[in-house]
């Protein structure tokens, strides 16, 4: 590595950490979530990035380069084709399979009367969340996977070799990934660590969400003690995948509990409590959260204000951001806020000019994250991400 790419590599870590930490940095840090909008970059189709993560890390590379990013993820493509069809799930709508080549993949519900777990099961999770997702879960999830006491075939037997390899092969090119980012452009690994709301585990995998809500009434406390078997198993989790210098923080995608989803009266009841003790331990350790509250959260404002000081990095997607910074503005740093359909339908004139009222409202005293309100996909506009980056670069200094 050459002393000057390291040298930026330094002073951009310096830049992000000093935000997160809702302090203010020499300028405002610019690290978006792209996934397969670098493909569209990088001159690759969906199909082609979601079959070879390969092809993903160099898109990320290639765009973290000549954007010039502070930070990014290594890889925001988020399911590699090798391992999802080497265990055989069903869950998955692959690009260039069930798919054009040129969509992103898409995460396929099943009907309610065909939920992953039934609603009779959530002893069965409680006593035994591993077991129960080995055992029950898997099978059901697993083309080739075979109920535990049925005759064992070579398709099940294969699954789990080429599960192990592939998982394995995959999560351990991440640590050269980071690494070839920092090599070749200076730029820092926006996260480390994985985490899920326990509820939110419940609604996209287990119950489903139309289930689950329906569990809410007909059975709400095997629903409260089925999010407090989960939350130790997913603390355990965040803990082993964290970053060991606690410099980045764990990232935390929220799904079904903000409006209209869930109710704040139900937010408080069964999303909240479980997610509030995972991230107060994590900070206890030292540990910060990216908060990333994918859809309208600012009812449960409230509730997050709750939250002990720094602990947290309060993504913003479709809520009001100014009302986020009045609220929590103070107690958190705050991301994003760039509204996606502007990125893939405005004009750069527009994203530049949304982006000041965004550093102007939010952004004065430090502790503000540049990125959009959500993951951008191949939607995005190259012209409208490269108009955000400049404009903050130039605009977002302190």
């Amino acid at each position: 590595m050459s002393d000057e790419k390291e040298k930026l590599y330094q002073e951009r870590l310096q830049r992000y950490v000093t935000a997160m930490r809702n302090k203010k940095p020499d300028r405002i840090p610019i690290r978006p979530f792209v996934a397969e909008f670098t493909a569209k970059y990088a001159g690759y189709t969906c199909q082609e990035v979601t079959h070879d993560y390969r092809k993903a890390f160099d898109a990320a590379c290639k765009c973290a380069a000549d954007f010039d990013w502070d930070a990014v993820v290594p890889n925001m493509v988020y399911v590699w084709t090798g391992l999802t069809t080497a265990i055989g799930l069903t869950y998955y709508a692959i690009p260039g399979v069930h798919l054009p080549a040129d969509k992103p993949f898409q995460y396929l519900e099943p009907p309610e009367e065909q939920a992953f777990m039934k609603p009779e099961e959530y002893d069965l999770l409680v006593a035994d969340p591993t077991g129960y997702l080995y055992n029950v879960w898997l099978p059901r999830v697993s083309r080739d996977v075979v109920t535990p006491g049925e005759p064992a075939t070579m398709r099940n037997n294969l699954a789990f070799v080429k599960g192990g390899m592939a998982m394995m092969r995959y999560f351990d090119a991440f640590g050269e990934q980071i690494a070839r980012l920092r090599r070749e452009s200076g730029t820092v690994s926006a996260l480390a660590g994985i985490l899920k709301a326990p509820f939110d585990i419940i609604a996209d995998k287990l119950r489903g969400y139309k289930g689950l809500c329906m569990d809410l009434y007909r059975q709400p406390k095997k629903v409260e003690a089925a999010c407090e078997a989960l939350a130790p198993h997913l603390l355990k989790v965040a803990l082993l995948t964290s970053d060991p210098n606690k410099q980045l923080p764990v990232g935390l995608w929220m799904h079904r509990g903000c409006m209209p989803f869930l109710s704040p009266q139900q937010f408080e009841r069964f999303y909240w409590p479980t997610l509030k003790w995972i991230i107060e331990d994590l900070w206890r350790q030292g540990i910060q959260t990216l908060f990333y509250a994918e859809g309208e959260w600012n009812p449960n404002l409230k509730y997050i204000a709750q939250l002990p000081e720094l602990s947290i990095i309060y993504h913003v997607d479709r809520g009001d951001i100014f009302e986020v910074y009045r609220t929590v503005g103070e107690k958190f740093c705050i991301s994003g806020g760039i509204p996606n359909d502007l990125l893939a339908f405005g004009t750069p004139d527009e994203v530049r000019e949304y982006c000041k009222k965004v550093i102007d409202g939010v952004a004065r005293n430090g502790g503000y994250i540049m990125d959009a309100s959500a993951i951008m996909q191949d939607d995005t506009k190259v012209e409208n991400v490269r108009a955000m980056t400049e404009f903050t670069r130039e605009y977002g200094v302190y």
